[in-house]
């Protein structure tokens, strides 16, 4: 650090705030400082850092299928608002679903410093309750919302009953329904809001069919469907099984949405390019990762108002894939 300061002509003060991020340094100064530290190859020491603020300027996050649309959205939202935060990600994966593989990715994050640890919980786990570190500050997102811990999630109930109200308005009987895998959070939401929608409405509820989020799941579960005459509404937990279904129904000559109705979940960015563009609900996952990093910056800094839930309102998209049944 002194090394530094003698080569940019500032005192050893300045180069620590500018190696903490202060904001009380001029934007010409700082300029000089951070050039002088790259050209002698001058890194922080973290924990030293640590034991003056407190922080080691790290949070962790542990998720299951980081390949989900979802959970990679979030994900990255998370990065981007923690960078901004100036703190870096440390980023934990884990398959099985259960509270010893969520403890102990707790444990290997805890191990690395981080200062908080988002948990993306979008599937259920082998137990109703969750126990973690209680020292570590920590946010659930799409996760069991009777955990006792700060959570962010959408009101996957209000986005459900907006598309299948929908449907119901443009006159059709009933809507199917192509749900999600069984052990997962949104799904499970998403088909109960279903139900009591059509139930409400006074409308029958046909059989579930069982996806797992794959277009190829949507497309067998369509090609079902296709064969059922009086289906002219179905309504997929997600916009890949919603294209399966569209991919089915293309294959039988099934009109879409002149002879049934198509519409999914989630608005991912190819869903206003399907044949035909797909209606759905559009759900803002770079809030949920801001919010997830606010909430959790509120505990790390001690600054926060306890227990906080978090219901984002998504909002439905009408496209080209629903229209009234026919005649």
């Amino acid at each position: 650090m002194a090394e530094v300061a003698a080569k940019a002509g500032v005192s050893s003060q300045t180069v620590s705030r500018v190696a903490n991020n202060h904001d009380n340094v001029d934007e010409t100064t700082r300029a000089k400082v951070l050039a002088a530290m790259q050209e002698l190859g001058y890194r922080p020491n973290a924990a030293a850092r640590a034991l003056v603020t407190g922080k080691f300027g790290a949070i962790g996050v542990v998720s299951f299928d980081v390949g989900a649309h979802g959970n990679a959205r979030t994900l990255g939202a998370i990065a981007d608002a923690a960078r901004e935060a100036g703190f870096s990600v440390n980023f934990m994966g884990i398959r099985a679903q259960t509270e010893a593989a969520v403890r102990q990715a707790f444990r290997h994050l805890m191990l690395q410093s981080v200062d908080g640890i988002v948990l993306i919980e979008s599937q259920m786990l082998d137990t109703p309750s969750l126990h973690l570190p209680p020292t570590m500050p920590v946010v659930v997102a799409d996760g069991d919302t009777g955990h006792q811990y700060p959570n962010v999630d959408f009101d996957q109930a209000r986005g459900t009953q907006s598309v299948v109200g929908h449907l119901l308005e443009l006159g059709h009987r009933t809507v199917h329904h192509v749900s999600g895998p069984s052990d997962s959070f949104a799904a499970r939401r998403r088909a109960e809001a279903w139900e009591r929608t059509l139930v409400a409405s006074g409308a029958p509820v046909h059989p579930t069919l069982h996806g797992d989020w794959t277009p190829e799941s949507g497309y067998l579960a369509g090609r079902t469907l296709a064969q059922t005459p009086d289906a002219t509404a179905v309504f997929a937990a997600n916009d890949q099984m919603a294209l399966g279904v569209l991919r089915a129904m293309h294959e039988a000559g099934r009109d879409v949405p002149g002879e049934i109705s198509v519409a999914g979940f989630d608005d991912v960015p190819e869903a206003r390019f399907f044949e035909p563009p797909l209606t759905t609900v559009h759900q803002d996952f770079d809030a949920v990762g801001r919010h997830c990093v606010t909430l959790l910056l509120e505990q790390i800094e001690r600054r926060g108002s306890g227990l906080r839930r978090l219901a984002l309102e998504p909002t439905l998209v009408v496209r080209a894939s629903t229209g009234p049944p026919p005649a």
